[in-house]
Parts: C-alpha cells; structure tokens; sequence
C-alpha cells in the first residue's frame, strides 16, 4: 500500500509514554500497533498501523488519497472523494476544534474470498470507553464517514471502526463489458461496479458491518485492556441500511444505531427497482417541456415518489439525480440482482420489476438482504423529505411502518424514531446550488447524542417529527409527524 510520509512504520514506532495518562484506570500501559497486530494475528491482512498526532481529517494520514492501494485500477479505492460524498463542502463540514492522538490500524479482512473486504479502526489515546462502528454508503470505502462521523465521535473520546460493505468501488470500463453501466443516458463512459462480480451479493452488506463490530471490539480490548461499555452503529444511505440490519439482528454486538437516509429493501413494491425506471423514462419529456412542473412527465415522476424538482435556470435539481444516480443505480442493482433483464437492449427506462417477477429470481434476492422493521435495540432515522434518490414515502416512512408492525400488539420494545428534516436531500453538496434545500448532517450528528443519552442515561427520546428549517430536534416539536409537504419555501 502507498502511503503519505506522515505514516510511521509499526516497526519504528516510538514509545506511547504520552498515551498511558490518557485512559484513566488501566493498570499498564496500552497496546501499541505492534501488540495490536499480533493480537488481530491471521484475521487482517495487508494492515498498516501507525501512531497519529490526530486522528481527525486535519492529520495527514488520517484519510489516505485515492488509488492509493498498489495493483487496483483507477476509481476502485477512493477515499478522498468518499469523504465528500455524504458530507457537505468543506465550510460546513464537522467542526474540529484539537488534534485528536491514538492510533489508526486498516487492512483487508482476511476471511473475505474476494480479497476485497476492508477494515478501518481509530483508537483515540482520551477513549471514553464506548465504540462507533460505521456503514458505508453507495460502494463507498471504510473511509466514507471520515468528515461526518469520525471526525465528530474521535473529538467525543469514541474509538471508531468502519469497513467498506466488503467491496471495493468501481473501474472503468466498455459497452462491449455486459456488466457495465453508463453514467448517464447521454453519456458514453462505462463503469463496472465490483458488486455486480460473481461473489457479491448484497447479502453481504449485513454481515460485513457485525464483522467491523467485532473485529473493532478485539481491537479496543486490545488497545485498553477491556471492551467498549457501549457500541453505537451509524451510517448513511446503503450504511444506512447496514445500521438498520445491524440493530435487527446483532443486538449482542450493538447498543444502538442513527441511520441517515437508509435504504428501504424488500421484494415487494416500492424497491428502488420499481421506482427509478419511472424516473429514467419521464426524464427527456420533462425537458422537453422546459421543466414544466405541470407537465405530464413532470407528474408521472412526481407520482412515482419524487419529491418536486426545484429548478434555477438551468439547475434542476432532478437534473443532478438523473446525471449522477437514477439510471447507473438502476443498472447497479438491476445486474446484480436481475441479470438476465437486457439492459441496454430493453432499456432500463423499460424495466418493469412486476412483469420480471414470473421470468427471474428478482423477488427472492431482494428478499434475501430485506430489512424487516424487527429492531431489537433503539435506531433513529433521520430523512430528508427532498431525497430523489431514496424518496422518503419509499424509504424512510414505510420503513417506520414495517417496525411499526413488527411491534404491534407488543407494550414495549426498544425505541424508534423517525426525524424528518424539511427540505433534506441525499446530497449535502446540492444545498450550494439549491439554498432552499437543508443540511441532514448537524441533526444526524444531534441525534446521535440523544441515542447515547438515551441508551446510557434512559433519557426521553424526542417523539417523531418534522424538523423545519433552521430548526432542530425538539422535545415539544411544533411539527410532531411526518412532514405536512416535502418541499417547504
């Protein structure tokens, strides 16, 4: 792996005397990178390891730049721009106020046949005994959340672990590649997903994130001599959904989890594979008309679950979805969990999930990574009601439907809330283009305190709410529910 000059091998490391006072109550020194090693032995492969003066995105090495891994093509490992992909533009970004010293161990999981699983874990010298394992959005890498989760939690005294779903990102590629998906409808450069290669089902999404948590957990027993007394997952978008498997069906591993625009799965409709080829299809009407939000396309889009295009001249924000997202995510999944359908044959405005139903297995390998609303320890979602990639009738509420139900008839259980962020989208960056949309991020990040606080302290959760712009997550909200409209002036 090439690396930046800041990293110090573990064989020259120097001594951690300035790390002992920092973790009150340990009886002999902490672990360094040499004995967290040895103690990771055979599970982790290619790791590097390395003593940080910070270990927030202000240190150099903390996030390391792209294609920085020997032998992978261009776009496969992309941790710089993954930072940037959640997060808003460096203005707005988590708030660092101080280095933050420890250490940063990542490598590849050892067990993955693919060799493509990855693992990141940073151990704060001032740990406050607790543990945050993050997902990972899109096919992003373990250093996805590195602006707007690591940076906030290793400020707090968290240890923090992430990993990358078990896949790496993507190569370019041909349209003679029948695995290949175009950028865009008008766009002639192909890309091939590595999830949609034999060996990666999106099954594995679930598993990858318990198996950070537990690898994590051996690290900081390693590390302070004993286990976190808390472990909280959180994540956006496909992280998301990982966060929500997570507290489903690893409540041992898990205390706790904050999920930000989470991706709803299951076999029956609304799926992204229902939603988005009516999108792909309206789209070149809708510009015909001149983004006439009267017209017919812009309605069919609108009834397909889209929250109402804002458009400034020529910025349109369904524009951005269309160039960055709605076609490549339909074809993404639509070869890895429909791969007979001919993409560019039929065409993926086309592809209609209820007639492919009697003629594939679409239906069970959606059902295979479903979500099921069992939550078996507390989550908060947060969602924005202007998401055109993960709509929030689609995604979030029928979520909250589905643990809903699960618990119906049931006194109590563990605690779920859904925050609604008026004006939200899945794309923090857009608000520089669009300043009527609103950043999820700050009340992403609140939530997550009143998770611990309710976790660690039993304190009242804010009942489900609209959190109007300019606003925050309120105990008495002046909006409790879901949001009377998606977009708001």
């Amino acid at each position: 792996m090439t690396r930046l000059p800041a990293f110090r091998p573990v064989r020259t490391l120097v001594a951690a005397a300035v790390l002992v006072t920092a973790v009150p109550g340990l009886a002999s020194p902490p672990a360094t990178c040499e004995s967290l090693l040895e103690r990771f032995g055979s599970r982790l492969a290619d790791a590097v390891c390395f003593e940080s003066p910070d270990l927030t995105t202000n240190g150099a090495a903390t996030t390391p730049p792209n294609n920085a891994i020997a032998g992978l093509p261009p776009f496969a490992f992309t941790p710089v721009t993954d930072r940037s992909v959640i997060s808003p533009v460096p203005a707005d970004k988590t708030p660092i106020t101080g280095p933050v010293p420890g250490i940063q161990l990542e490598g590849r999981i050892a067990s993955d046949p693919t060799g493509q699983a990855r693992f990141l874990l940073r151990l704060p010298a001032a740990w406050n005994g607790r543990l945050v394992v993050a997902g990972a959005s899109g096919t992003r890498s373990e250093f996805n959340g590195d602006w707007a989760w690591s940076d906030y939690v290793v400020q707090k005294g968290y240890a923090y672990a992430s990993q990358n779903k078990g896949v790496l990102n993507l190569k370019f590629s041909t349209s003679a590649d029948p695995l290949a998906c175009r950028l865009n409808p008008a766009s002639t450069l192909f890309v091939h997903f590595y999830d949609v290669d034999p060996g990666q089902p999106f099954t594995r999404w679930a598993g990858y994130m318990v198996e950070a948590a537990r690898l994590a957990r051996r690290g900081v027993e390693a590390r302070y001599g004993r286990e976190p007394r808390f472990t909280y997952a959180v994540g956006t978008s496909n992280g998301g959904y990982q966060v929500r498997r997570a507290v489903e069906i690893a409540p041992e591993l898990f205390d706790g989890g904050v999920d930000w625009e989470g991706t709803f799965v299951q076999a029956a409709a609304p799926n992204l594979l229902t939603d988005l080829p009516p999108a792909v299809l309206n789209w070149p009407d809708y510009v015909a008309s001149g983004f006439n939000p009267a017209s017919t396309a812009a309605k069919n889009i609108v009834a397909a679950g889209y929250p109402p295009d804002i458009v400034h001249g020529a910025a349109s924000l369904w524009a951005n979805y269309w160039a960055s997202f709605w076609e490549v995510t339909l074809c993404q999944w639509q070869k890895r969990l429909d791969p007979t359908y001919d993409t560019y044959g039929a065409g993926p405005a086309a592809y209609n999930y209820l007639a492919r139903l009697s003629v594939s297995d679409v239906g069970d390998q959606l059902h295979a990574f479903a979500t099921t609303g069992r939550i078996r320890r507390p989550l908060i979602t947060l969602a924005g009601t202007m998401d055109a990639l993960l709509p929030i009738d689609h995604h979030a509420r029928p979520y909250a439907r589905a643990v809903a139900a699960q618990r119906r008839g049931e006194e109590d259980g563990p605690a779920y809330r859904l925050y609604e962020v008026q004006n939200g989208n899945h794309i923090e960056t857009y608000r520089a283009t669009f300043p009527e949309l609103e950043l999820i991020q700050p009340h992403a990040q609140h939530a997550f305190d009143l998770l611990v606080g309710h976790v660690e302290r039993e304190a009242a959760l804010p009942p489900d709410q609209c959190i109007p712009r300019g606003g925050a997550i309120a105990a008495a909200p002046a909006q409790p529910g879901h949001c009377a409209s998606l977009l708001a002036p």
